[in-house]
C-alpha cells in the first residue's frame, strides 16, 4: 500500500491515537545541565521550551490524547510544564522504580482499549521536520491498524556509533543490530538500508500485549499483577513491591527483535536524541564564530565552542572546539568529540556528592527552592511557594529552621499554633517540631530559610501529611 492508497485508507478509517510519552531517564550525558531531579527532557533549552513540551506540542497535533509514564518527581515537573501549554487532561502512570521500556509501555497499554492505536515516543527527542513527521506517522498508523508493530528507522546521515541500527527492505525488518564500531557504522551508511533505531513505536495496545505475552511471558505475568493493584483513574501509581518483581527489559529485547509482526517506516524527519553536548551543539543557535549564543559570553579569537552559562560571565581567548558548561555549582570543560565521557564523571560524583542529583534550584509540586549557601552546620535557601499550595506537614531531627518572609503572606503552622507571617517578619522552628508552610494569598510567597544543625540534607524529613502523596507507594 503506497502513496494515494495510504491517503484513501487514512481518510476512510477514523483512528483514535494515544501518545504514550516515556519520561524516564536522567540524561547523565548532559550533566551538569541535566540532573536526576531535573533531567534534560524538562530543561528549557529551545526558545524557553523543554524537549518534553516540544514532544507534547508536536504529537498533540496528530494524537487524540497523552498518556505520560513517569516517576514521582518527574510527574510534578510534567504537570507544571503541561499547564504552561494549557494541556491539563493527560493521564499519568507513575513508576516507583524504572524497569526499562517494555514494562512501562505494557502497563500503559493495559489501561487502554485493545483496539486503541498508541504512538510511543521518548520525551527527550527533537524532531524539526514536522511535515515529513506527519507523513511517516500516517503510514505507521495504517500499518498498525493492520495489526503490525511499527518502529521508525531514522535515515542515517553519518556513521554514528552511539545508536543501534535496523536493517530493512521497504517496510520489512531484516534484523536489529547493536551499536557498531566506526568501520561497521560506515558500512551501514554506504549500504543505505540501515537505519538508526529511534526508540519510537506505533501499534494497537492489544496487539502489543499479545506479543509480550507470547515472547516475554514472565514480564507479561508480573506486569499484569502490578496493573491489577493500580488505581484506575487519571493518576495511576504502581506499588513498589509490584514494580520490583517485573523483569527489567527493553521493548526491543522483549518483543521487537523476536516478533514476526514488526514493520519499519523509514523516517527522514531531522531527528536528534540530543544525547550528548556534541549533539546539542548542532541544534542551538550560533554567533558569527560558530560559538553557541550566551548573553554573558565574551569571545576573543575563539570559535566552534559550546558555551552554556546561567548568570556568570564566561570569557574565552584563543580557544576552539571546546565544551564549557557553567551551572553555578559545577563547571564542565571538555573537548568536543569527548562529551560521551560525561557519564564517567557522573559515576564519580555519585560516590561523594549530590551534584548528580539536584541543581542549586530544585522544583517541588508546591514551588521551588534555591540554595544560596551550604556549609558545615548551616544552609541558606530562597523558597517560593505557589498560590494555593502548601508544603507537607513535617518535622526534622537534625536541624532548626528560621523563616523570614520577603514577599507575600505565609500561613505557618508550628505545633498547635497557626499564624500569618508577613514581609519582614520571621518565625523559628525547633528541631523535632511539627510544622507547615502554606500560601493562601494571591501572589507567590517568597521567604529566606536558614537551617542550622549537624545535618542539613534533604532526606532529613518526616512527612506526617502531604497533599501530593509523595513516598506513599515506595518501600
Amino acid at each position: 500500500m503506497h502513496g494515494k492508497q495510504f491517503q484513501l485508507f487514512w481518510e476512510r478509517k477514523g483512528f483514535r491515537v494515544t501518545n504514550i510519552i516515556l519520561c524516564g531517564g536522567n540524561g547523565t550525558r548532559l550533566w551538569p545541565i541535566s540532573r536526576t531531579l531535573m533531567p534534560k527532557q524538562f530543561v528549557k533549552l529551545f526558545n524557553d521550551k523543554s524537549l518534553f513540551q516540544l514532544t507534547v506540542e508536536r504529537n498533540s497535533k496528530v494524537c487524540d490524547s497523552q498518556f505520560i509514564v513517569s516517576n514521582e518527581e518527574q510527574y510534578f515537573l510534567a504537570l507544571d510544564q503541561l499547564e504552561e501549554l494549557n494541556q491539563a487532561n493527560s493521564r499519568y502512570l507513575l513508576e516507583p522504580i524504572g524497569r526499562n521500556t517494555a514494562p512501562a509501555i505494557a502497563l500503559a497499554c493495559m489501561a487502554l482499549d485493545k483496539e486503541e492505536i498508541v504512538l510511543v515516543t521518548p520525551s527527550d527527542h527533537l524532531i524539526k521536520n514536522e511535515i515529513e513527521y506527519k507523513k511517516v506517522l500516517k503510514i505507521a498508523k495504517v500499518l498498525a491498524q493492520e495489526n503490525n508493530l511499527v518502529t521508525f528507522g531514522i535515515t542515517a546521515t553519518f556513521p554514528e556509533t552511539g545508536f543501534g541500527y535496523i536493517e530493512a527492505e521497504e517496510f520489512e525488518v531484516k534484523a536489529f543490530h547493536e551499536k557498531p564500531n566506526l568501520e561497521t557504522a560506515q558500512r551501514y551508511l554506504d549500504l543505505g538500508n540501515y537505519y538508526w533505531n529511534s526508540g519510537m513505536f506505533c501499534f494497537k495496545a492489544g496487539v502489543f500485549l499479545d506479543e509480550v505475552k507470547k515472547y516475554a511471558p514472565l514480564l507479561y505475568k508480573s506486569t499484569s499483577i502490578a496493573f491489577k493493584n493500580v488505581s484506575k483513574d487519571k493518576l495511576m501509581r504502581v506499588k513498589y513491591h509490584d514494580m520490583v518483581s517485573i523483569p527489567e527489559e527493553s521493548i526491543d529485547y522483549a518483543v521487537m527483535e523476536k516478533s514476526n509482526k514488526v514493520k519499519v517506516v523509514s523516517s527522514n524527519i531531522d531527528w536528534s536524541d540530543v544525547g550528548s553536548f556534541d549533539a546539542l551543539f548542532q541544534e542551538l543557535p550560533k554567533d558569527e564564530n560558530n560559538n553557541t549564543l550566551y548573553c554573558n559570553y565574551i569571545s576573543i579569537n575563539s570559535k566552534n565552542n559550546f558555551i552554556y552559562g546561567k548568570d556568570r560571565y564566561i570569557a574565552t581567548i584563543d580557544i576552539e572546539d571546546l565544551i564549557i558548561v557553567d551551572t553555578g555549582d559545577a563547571l564542565l570543560i571538555s573537548k568536543k568529540g569527548s562529551s560521551q565521557k560525561v557519564k564517567e564523571v557522573v559515576k564519580k560524583l555519585q560516590k561523594t556528592t549530590e551534584l548528580h542529583n539536584t541543581h542549586l534550584t530544585a522544583y517541588r509540586p508546591w514551588g521551588s527552592f534555591t540554595i544560596l549557601e551550604d556549609s558545615l552546620g548551616y544552609k541558606i535557601k530562597r523558597i517560593e511557594v505557589k498560590v494555593g499550595k502548601r508544603l507537607s506537614l513535617q518535622k526534622h531531627f537534625h536541624r532548626n529552621e528560621h523563616w523570614i518572609v520577603v514577599s507575600g503572606t505565609a500561613t505557618v503552622t508550628v505545633g498547635d499554633e497557626v499564624k500569618l507571617i508577613r514581609p519582614n517578619e520571621s518565625t523559628y522552628i525547633k528541631m523535632g517540631e511539627v510544622h507547615r508552610l502554606e500560601n493562601q494569598g494571591k501572589i507567590p510567597v517568597v521567604l529566606i530559610e536558614a537551617q542550622v544543625g549537624e545535618y542539613t540534607g534533604e532526606d532529613d524529613i518526616v512527612r506526617i501529611e502531604d497533599d501530593f502523596n509523595r513516598g506513599e507507594y515506595k518501600k
